[in-house]
């Protein structure tokens, strides 16, 4: 990968691993999506990286670094990172979560000129950032970092309150959805036999099947709705989207339910655009997020969205939703209450207004333009025109 221009800012996007998930995929969105004439860029990743998912990026102006950190605490991939950066010289670090957070140390001591940290959600170890280990490690490392990215206004308030990060170093930037590649359009099925009949209703949701995405409480719910409902039960259908450890635990629980054939376990898959256009509402029962871009994905779609009151859920949420489809984690009376709202043709009612909103505050446009302000800071121009004319 040749620089022609000397003016053209090299970011390295730092990473804990580069593989499918929420966060990298916003990386991609934005990498794909930025000016290739004003910027390169190496993605470097604390562990190692997902070939195929890698090659989801289509802009040629791009590597992939992996540090091969071990598993452990140790600090040896540091210096790693810090011989990388000596290296490759970048104008920017970016670095995202608590996971890739120590490569500001490796950025700082190399000469990075302008250093970014972006916090997209909360760590599966610490959800809500209470433990005092890593309030004191962010505090410690606070100096370290020009600016921050925070994707919700719960992260927001967090690096204010919590970390004492001052309120103009902190940009709030939301993730964006690519409104043309998630639209409705119910005219094929990807669904098994069954699911496609014009007359279901069929909830669904997508995530890796582990604890923090806590499939079982969507599930639960699903299978009190049927019970409540048992006058049209036959038409109720739920499509869970995902592979991971909790899948035995979700089969156990259809046991004996009679729901066997209402529930469609999906697995892994590269048609989720596809899957999500047959649905007709969806739900994120997770007990932690920070923006998801699945909430996007799905409202993109044009899909009524139900979730639990947690993270960004409810940044998201359309205005008039925000009391009935913002539920408690865990509380199956809630989830059932608001799925119940869908039990007949509510949700085509409300498709178009709900791809009105995210359109209006959520596309890939707004987002991108928001990271190019951010990367065009002027302290960093200058420092490239001095840099480039010594």
């Amino acid at each position: 990968m040749t620089n022609n221009n000397p003016l053209q800012i090299h970011i390295a996007h730092v990473v804990y691993s580069f593989a499918t998930g929420g966060l990298e995929n916003g990386v991609v969105n934005l990498i794909n999506r930025l000016p290739r004439d004003k910027y390169r860029h190496t993605v470097v990743c604390v562990t190692d990286h997902d070939a195929a998912f890698f090659s989801r990026i289509t802009a040629g102006n791009t590597k992939i670094v992996n540090l091969n950190k071990p598993p452990g605490k140790g600090l040896g991939w540091l210096l790693t990172c810090w011989k990388l950066f000596c290296r490759i010289k970048p104008d920017i670090c970016h670095t995202r979560n608590l996971s890739a957070l120590e490569a500001q140390i490796a950025a700082f001591m190399s000469g990075v000129s302008y250093r970014i940290h972006g916090e997209h959600g909360w760590d599966i170890t610490d959800i809500g950032g209470v433990s005092r280990k890593n309030k004191i490690f962010r505090k410690i490392l606070r100096p370290l970092v020009n600016e921050y990215v925070a994707l919700s206004l719960e992260s927001v308030d967090y690096l204010q309150r919590k970390i004492q990060v001052k309120r103009e170093k902190i940009n709030h930037i939301c993730n964006g959805v690519d409104v043309n590649k998630f639209t409705p359009d119910r005219k094929s099925s990807v669904l098994p036999q069954g699911f496609s009949d014009s007359s279901s209703i069929i909830f669904g949701t997508v995530g890796r099947l582990a604890e923090v995405k806590n499939q079982t409480f969507l599930l639960e719910a699903f299978l009190q709705l049927r019970k409540n409902n048992a006058h049209i039960q036959t038409k109720l259908k739920l499509v869970i989207v995902g592979e991971g450890v909790l899948l035995d635990k979700l089969n156990t629980m259809l046991i004996g339910s009679g729901a066997d054939n209402a529930v469609w376990f999906a697995g892994r898959r590269s048609d989720v655009a596809d899957i999500m256009k047959q649905l007709d509402v969806f739900v994120l029962p997770s007990l932690a997020e920070g923006i998801s871009n699945t909430l996007l994905e799905a409202m993109a779609t044009g899909l009524p969205i139900i979730a639990t009151n947690v993270g960004g859920n409810g940044e998201l949420m359309l205005p008039a939703h925000k009391l009935s489809h913002i539920v408690a984690v865990n509380n199956v009376d809630e989830l059932t209450k608001a799925m119940s709202l869908y039990l007949n043709e509510q949700a085509k009612k409300e498709s178009e207004v709900v791809r009105k909103h995210c359109i209006e505050n959520f596309s890939l446009e707004t987002m991108v333009n928001k990271y190019h302000d951010l990367y065009q800071n002027n302290k960093l121009k200058k420092y490239k025109l001095a840099r480039n004319h010594k």
